[in-house]
C-alpha cells in the first residue's frame, strides 16, 4: 500500500485538501480528538503518517513513506536523498536575514565580520554568508529565534518569514531574502523509479491538481 508522510503544522490542511481532490481522504488527522499518527484512506487505497515537518524527508528517504509533502526550506537545509517532484503552490514564505529596527545595518553586507547570527536553519545561514564572503558565527536556536537580537545574543537572525507580523511585533526588520519557499511533493527515489504501488498515477494527479490550484 502507498504510504504518504504528511507534515504537522502549517502545511497540513492544504496538504490534506490536495489529497482529497485526487480521491484520498486523510482528514481524520484534522480531528482534535484523533491521536492516531497513522491512518488509512477510507477506501483502502493508501495510508498516511503524521510527522514533524523536519522528519518528512527522513521517512521518505528511508522508504517508510513513498511520498511526502514538505517545505522547500526543509529540503534546502537538510539536502535529503529524495526525488523532488513538484512545487505544490501553497505554504508560501521566505527565508530572510533580519535585524533590530534600531540597528545601523541596512544590508547583510553591513554586518561586521564575525557577527553572531542566530538561526534554526544553520546550513542555509552558513552557506548564505559564505557566498557573501562574510565570516559570521552561527548560533543554533530552535525556539523563538527573534530573541537573539532582542537580548543582544546575536546581531541578526536567519529565519522563515510569512506575513512579517512576528518580526514587526518584535521590532525587527528584514534586510535580505535568501530564497522563497513553498510546499513540495517528494518521493523515495527507488519507489518512484519502479512505480511502486502505482504511485506514478497518483503523482500525475497531484501535479495536475497543483497546476489547477496555481
Amino acid at each position: 500500500m502507498l504510504t504518504i508522510a504528511l507534515p504537522k503544522g502549517a502545511l497540513l490542511k492544504d496538504g490534506i485538501r490536495l489529497f482529497q481532490a485526487i480521491g484520498l481522504d486523510f482528514s481524520a488527522f484534522l480531528d482534535p480528538a484523533n491521536r492516531q499518527l497513522q491512518i488509512s484512506d477510507p477506501r483502502g487505497q493508501a495510508q498516511a503518517l503524521l510527522v514533524r515537518t523536519q522528519d518528512v524527508p527522513v521517512y521518505v528517504e528511508y522508504g517508510q513513506a513513498q511520498l511526502g509533502i514538505v517545505g522547500y526550506d526543509v529540503l534546502k537545509e537538510k539536502q535529503p536523498a529524495v526525488a523532488q517532484l513538484a512545487d505544490l503552490g501553497f505554504g508560501n514564505c521566505r527565508m530572510s536575514v533580519a535585524v533590530k529596527a534600531t540597528s545601523p545595518y541596512r544590508s547583510a553586507l553591513d554586518l561586521p565580520p564575525h557577527s553572531r547570527v542566530a538561526s534554526k536553519f544553520v546550513n542555509c545561514a552558513r552557506d548564505y554568508f559564505q557566498g557573501l564572503d562574510l565570516p559570521v558565527d552561527i548560533v543554533p536556536l530552535y525556539g523563538s529565534v527573534e530573541l537573539g537580537p532582542i537580548t543582544g545574543m546575536s546581531e541578526a537572525i536567519v529565519d522563515l518569514v510569512s506575513t512579517g507580523r512576528t518580526l514587526q511585533e518584535n521590532n525587527l526588520v528584514e534586510l535580505e531574502v535568501l530564497y522563497q519557499s513553498t510546499a513540495r511533493l517528494i518521493a523515495h527515489p527507488i519507489s518512484y523509479r519502479i512505480n511502486a504501488d502505482q504511485m506514478n498515477e497518483w503523482i500525475d494527479k497531484l501535479r495536475q491538481e497543483a497546476l489547477a490550484i496555481a
